[in-house]
């Protein structure tokens, strides 16, 4: 058997220095220290008539474990920062430095400590997107493996009932690749627009009219209100029909049978006079719960209401809303949770006129052309 190691011992983690605000001072103070110590040493000697062959070395000794030991305080927090970085290394980000002093060191190893924060806040979003993504996708598949199994083995004929079951779970995985598509985007920085005029009315007719099939069996309406009716936007086509889907994708899904889905478009203008086109969408769902309200535009979050009794809402991606504040920033736009009586409001303000430079005051909320206020985010 291997004999164990003897552990070293360790001088005591004193830091009497972390006073001083530079590290120049600190090696100064250090350096005198150790230089008076020394005289002090040989001067004591001399006094007792010990000789210099035993005051050296004894003022040598001393010197080398003062300076040591004050030495040990200040490069203390470089000694932890390399044993947090090999626990990082081997995927441990829970190491934190103990930083006491103001200098360089000091202030290294906050910034070692905020990295630290930083990676490990990029691993568990990691960690969350591979288990998120891994759960959406496994849903469709195995819901359409098992139609097609059905369909190979004759236990189910294949009707048009069957076919479209099929084709339901087909869109849901062509969703879900879109939106990962577009997340990759987002990591990737692409931020190109295509500017041209678009009439407001007749794109949220459009937009209303594709997804009018969506959850047919739930009888839902679409009422379009644009005022006034001639409203154009300066935007990005693709982009904005982004936004818009991805809003009637939720309003979709957590409507109840029979419920009206509103598509609001108006004019107004901002804190700075700038003409800006907001839009809306509001359904009859269960709404939003306020502490909720800005949790909901990150990637893989979901809304923590509860259905009202005798019906259940399916599981969104938590991708959809993150695509909307991504794409409405493209615009120097602004998206939030409006305050609603019924359901849940999400508001899109963008200017008029396409992306400009963003100002450097807070946006206000703009009127809505029949002179009342919006309701407040």
């Amino acid at each position: 058997m291997t004999p164990r190691a003897t552990p070293r011992p360790q001088l005591p983690d004193v830091r009497p220095l972390d006073r001083f605000g530079s590290i120049k001072i600190k090696l100064g103070v250090l350096v005198a220290a150790t230089v008076v110590l020394a005289v002090f040493i040989t001067w004591i000697g001399l006094r007792n008539e010990l000789g210099p062959s035993r005051t050296l070395p004894l003022a040598i000794i001393l010197s080398l474990l003062l300076t040591q030991v004050l030495a040990r305080g200040m490069t203390s927090p470089l000694r932890d920062m390399t044993t947090a970085a090999q626990a990082m290394a081997d995927g441990d980000y829970s190491r934190r430095v103990r930083a006491t002093s103001h200098d360089e060191v000091g202030q290294l190893a906050v910034a070692f400590n905020v990295m630290a924060e930083d990676l490990a806040s990029s691993d568990k979003t990691r960690r969350e997107l591979i288990a998120n993504v891994s759960h959406e996708l496994r849903t469709p598949v195995a819901a359409l493996q098992a139609q097609l199994e059905n369909l190979v083995d004759g236990v189910v004929p294949a009707d048009k009932g069957t076919l479209e079951g099929a084709l339901k779970q087909t869109e849901r995985l062509t969703r879900l690749v879109t939106y990962l598509l577009d997340l990759s985007r987002i990591e990737a920085g692409a931020a190109a627009l295509n500017v041209t005029t678009i009439p407001v009315g007749d794109f949220l007719e459009d937009a209303a009219e594709s997804l009018s099939m969506m959850e047919a069996a739930k009888d839902l309406h679409y009422v379009v209100d644009v005022a006034p009716p001639d409203l154009v936007l300066e935007a990005d086509k693709e982009r904005l029909r982004q936004v818009v889907t991805n809003l009637l994708h939720n309003a979709i899904r957590h409507s109840p049978p029979g419920g009206v889905i509103r598509l609001d478009g108006y004019s107004g203008t901002d804190a700075d006079g700038l003409d800006v086109v907001v839009l809306e969408v509001v359904d009859e769902g269960p709404g939003i719960a306020p502490g909720d309200r800005e949790r909901i535009f990150e990637r893989f979050a979901r809304g923590q209401h509860a259905p009202p009794r005798g019906r259940t809402t399916s599981g969104g991606t938590g991708i959809g809303l993150a695509i909307v504040r991504w794409a409405v920033d493209l615009h120097d736009g602004t998206v939030a949770v409006a305050d609603s009586e019924h359901g849940a409001a999400i508001r899109v303000t963008l200017p008029a006129q396409g992306p400009e430079p963003r100002s450097a005051g807070p946006a206000a909320a703009p009127s809505r052309p029949d002179g009342g206020s919006p309701p407040t985010d």
